[in-house]
């Protein structure tokens, strides 16, 4: 069984989450660091996260990226670089584990039953 320590919280890392969003593109998470009280802590710097999703065959995919910037307003002009990576990124590993699907090798007896009883 985990130790309950495991999974507790550090009270010294937490963060305020705010949402940005245009409502056409993505969203922005503006991450403000405070202390364990739940006052700002200026002694850590705020942080950016840029949320997107592309569509797949298999369905929508999320996209998370870190976003350079010390404003909500610098943090938006560097989204459409980060998110190009981000998809990118996301479609090489796509295409990565399509010719690991396509190149396993099927032997009888292995995998999933095909439902025919012998």
């Amino acid at each position: 069984m985990p130790d309950a320590n495991e999974n507790a919280m550090d009270p010294n890392a937490l963060f305020r989450e705010e949402n940005f969003t245009d409502q056409k593109i993505g969203a922005i998470r503006k991450l403000v660091p405070v202390t364990a009280n739940g006052a700002d802590d200026p002694d850590r710097a705020i942080q950016y996260m840029g949320s997107a999703q592309i569509m797949s065959p298999m369905g929508p995919i999320p996209l998370n990226f870190e976003l350079a910037g010390n404003t909500i307003g610098e943090a938006a002009d560097d989204f459409a670089a980060k998110a190009q990576v981000a998809i990118q990124e996301a479609s090489q590993e796509l295409e990565r584990m399509r010719r690991e699907q396509a190149s396993q090798i099927v032997v009888p007896g292995q995998g999933n039953s095909s439902g025919i009883i012998t």
